[in-house]
């Protein structure tokens, strides 16, 4: 009876997390009956206040890293990294990042190991993603967007490191709600001067010449290479806004 039901487990696993991995692609899907759509703004709903239920008691100030799940350790952006978890740590800060492999294993392991808090919002996926041993707490989504609202929500700066889609999408929504004026002004940091200067080259040489954006936006990411100047950058930046919000700057 035992070997059975252990049996069983081992076959319905695959098939529960394939149907929990589909949550977002079925919300995505188009027109549905209004129960099923009911239900899905609930599983939503839910999947929210179980962030704010993990990070809600988080009470060192956060950074967030992005960047790709593909750089294995030993690339040169898997080894920056590591060392901006480490700086960062150093400095007080709690690391966050997606909770998977690659930039954000980097991150959170370089954290961890200099004695910080290393925490991951990880999404479920087919592949890539799964949590690394690197975290000292991680909560799962089923959601992009209601991740990247935690990783935002949650974090007094972000550091966008090089990688694909994803992290161009992140990249591109956060700046997109400081420059609408959406999020408080805070330090956002792009790590990896070949990589990004090659977008802001883009940006400088088609966008702000349609005029779709202003010159002035491109002042809303710093670009380094430096984990010592990412991390002063960040500091100067928490500490504007902290003054700001309190009325006290010059």
């Amino acid at each position: 009876m035992a070997d059975h039901a252990s049996k069983l487990t081992a076959q319905s696993l695959p098939a529960m997390l394939s149907e929990l991995s589909e949550t977002e692609q079925q919300f995505l899907s188009g027109k549905r009956d209004r129960g099923a759509d009911l239900e899905g703004a609930v599983r939503i709903f839910l999947e929210f206040l179980r962030g704010f239920e993990f990070l809600g008691d988080i009470y060192r100030p956060c950074v967030t890293v992005f960047g790709s799940a593909r750089f294995a350790p030993g690339h040169r952006y898997y080894e920056m990294a590591r060392q901006l978890g480490s700086h960062l740590a150093q400095a007080g800060y709690a690391v966050m990042t997606g909770g998977g492999p690659g930039i954000m294993e980097a991150a959170n392991r370089g954290a961890k190991v200099a004695g910080g808090v290393s925490l991951g919002c990880n999404i479920i996926l087919p592949k890539e993603q799964s949590a690394t041993p690197y975290l000292d707490r991680f909560v799962e989504m089923h959601h992009f967007f209601v991740r990247k609202v935690m990783l935002v929500k949650y974090s007094r700066a972000v550091v966008v490191m090089p990688g694909g889609l994803g992290t161009l999408d992140e990249a591109f929504e956060t700046l997109t709600l400081v420059q609408c004026h959406k999020l408080e002004r805070f330090p956002i940091v792009a790590m990896g001067s070949a990589f990004w200067g090659e977008m802001r080259n883009l940006i400088r040489g088609t966008l702000v010449p349609e005029g779709t954006i202003s010159s002035e936006d491109l002042e809303l990411l710093h670009v380094t290479d430096s984990p010592k100047d990412a991390v002063a950058y960040i500091r100067n930046g928490v500490a504007r806004v902290s003054a700001a919000s309190t009325g006290t700057v010059d």
